[in-house]
């Protein structure tokens, strides 16, 4: 291909979307509209992308620099049309040659494949200008494809100019064109704004080609759906939607198994491995990748998460984390960004992790809130625990060993450490750091007052049941003693109070 110039025009204020957003920066299938198409013109592999920037500057220059490094940005700081912002573009690079492509960042269903038949024909044929066109059932509002007899485009006419015979044509035009790029330069200096809104249209060229004996063509598309612009929400929702359908069924196709791809939602770059089993319910979004055999769903919501193989996620929220290989994960679980849970691992039902490393076979069961920690390989944290890791000033980590088994409603006050092999008894406030072996406990003996529910909660149910139940098994005299519990750490295995599945 000669040399290649793609111009995307991104200055307009999408008045419509009625929105603090730019109309281009508004997200379909987890990325802006305006990225979409950037990655499609991409893969064309151009000499240079020129995007024109005008409304909200200070939003999109940044986005669109970020996507796109190495592209060249032009500025349109008054909107007067199409044809003004491609002289803008075509002012920033200075002079162009080859041919010129110019697109829109309002069309996120653009596929790059689509574009290249359009610079194919136009290159083959040797035309001015080569336009995008595309077949449709209805189409009002459009302007319509006027071909010749030799095929070629005649003229391109508005909804409201057209004839009724114009009318009945259903080939319109995507305003996505193809131009010889010396034909272009000039042309731009030609196009006037003699019209109701004093603007200058790009479509104004087709006519000086057809004047100056210049060929016009057009390449229909095979889906018109690419061609698509958003100007409003509703219709933003409607290729949303339809985009994710092509993602699913994309990914049906190979091999991965959506049960109800009606409320299964995948952005465009996440990345599924064959074998992978999704449940209703299930959104992957941003790059979140999921690895063979893994089963996620129902209702899971993972954002730029790691999913390993054989791995299972139930009913779980996750962002930034990474579930290892055979890991289980949920249900109601809450992982949140740093969390890293080792293969074989476990988050169970209401656990909510933060910046934490759990190792391989290590099980956080249930009930827990694991926040700046480190869990080493096959320990077992009881149920209820919490990771108190914010001293009101500052955050501190908490490591708790290779092995250990922790009990039921422990509170680790951080920085502490538990070393490998130790245990924790139920209820323990850990404030200070646990030997390797050792069982820490921290609860003292249990006391008992007998009578108590009779004497303090006379008259009512809990006082009668008490009443009966001491009449069942003999009255004993109310008083106050220590339990006759041994409560010594040599007692080891009933101390710890631990919960495991």
């Amino acid at each position: 291909m000669t040399e290649l110039t793609v111009v995307v025009l991104a200055a307009g204020g999408g008045t419509r979307m009625k929105s603090k957003t730019p109309k281009v920066l508004h997200e379909v299938a987890g990325r802006s509209m305006v990225g979409h198409v950037l990655a499609a013109v991409r893969a064309l592999g151009p000499t240079r992308v020129v995007t024109v920037v005008g409304h909200q500057r200070e939003l999109v220059e940044p986005h669109v620099s970020g996507l796109l490094p190495d592209g060249l940005l032009a500025v349109q700081a008054e909107q007067l049309g199409t044809a003004h912002a491609v002289r803008m573009a075509v002012e920033a690079v200075g002079e162009v040659t080859g041919t010129v492509l110019v697109a829109y960042g309002d069309t996120p269903l653009l596929r790059a494949e689509s574009l290249r038949a359009l610079l194919d024909d136009h290159a083959a044929a040797g035309n001015a200008v080569t336009i995008l066109s595309g077949v449709v059932s209805d189409p009002f509002g459009y302007g319509r494809i006027v071909r010749g007899g030799d095929g070629g485009v005649e003229a391109i006419v508005e909804e409201k100019d057209a004839t009724d015979e114009q009318r009945s044509i259903t080939e319109i035009n995507s305003g996505i064109l193809a131009f010889d790029a010396t034909f272009l330069a000039d042309a731009l200096g030609r196009i006037g704004n003699d019209n109701a809104k004093g603007e200058f249209y790009l479509t104004d060229a087709i006519a000086l080609a057809r004047a100056g004996g210049r060929h016009v063509g057009a390449r229909p598309v095979e889906d018109p759906f690419e061609i698509e612009g958003a100007n409003d929400r509703a219709q933003l929702a409607a290729l949303g939607k339809e985009l994710n359908r092509r993602i699913v069924t994309g990914w049906m196709r190979d091999g991965v198994t959506v049960v109800d791809p009606a409320t299964t939602w995948i952005d465009a770059d996440a990345e599924l491995a064959a074998d992978v089993t999704l449940l209703p319910g299930v959104q992957l979004l941003g790059a979140t990748k999921v690895d063979e055999d893994a089963v996620v769903g129902p209702d899971s919501t993972l954002k730029d998460c790691e999913v390993g193989a054989g791995a299972h996620v139930v009913r779980t929220h996750a962002e930034l984390a990474v579930i290892g290989a055979g890991a289980e994960v949920g249900p109601f679980s809450y992982l949140r960004p740093g969390t890293v849970l080792g293969a074989g691992g476990k988050i169970g039902g209401f656990v909510e992790t933060k910046n934490a490393r759990i190792g391989d076979g290590a099980k956080v069961p249930h009930l827990s809130y694991v926040g700046d920690a480190e869990i080493g390989e096959g320990t077992n944290i009881g149920a209820g625990t919490i990771f108190a890791n914010y001293d009101g000033v500052a955050k501190h980590r908490t490591r708790v060993g290779k092995h250990a088994k922790t009990g039921s409603n422990n509170t680790f006050v951080a920085p502490v450490t538990i070393g490998d092999g130790a245990s924790t008894g139920g209820g323990t406030v850990v404030r200070g750091d646990v030997p390797p072996g050792a069982l820490a406990v921290s609860a003292g003996p249990l006391r008992l007052i007998e009578g108590w529910a009779q004497r303090r909660r006379a008259g009512t149910k809990q006082a009668a049941a008490a009443e009966a139940a001491s009449g069942a098994v003999g009255a004993r005299t109310p008083g106050e003693h220590e339990a006759s519990h041994n409560d010594s750490p040599e007692v080891g295995e009933s101390a710890a109070g631990a919960s495991e599945s």
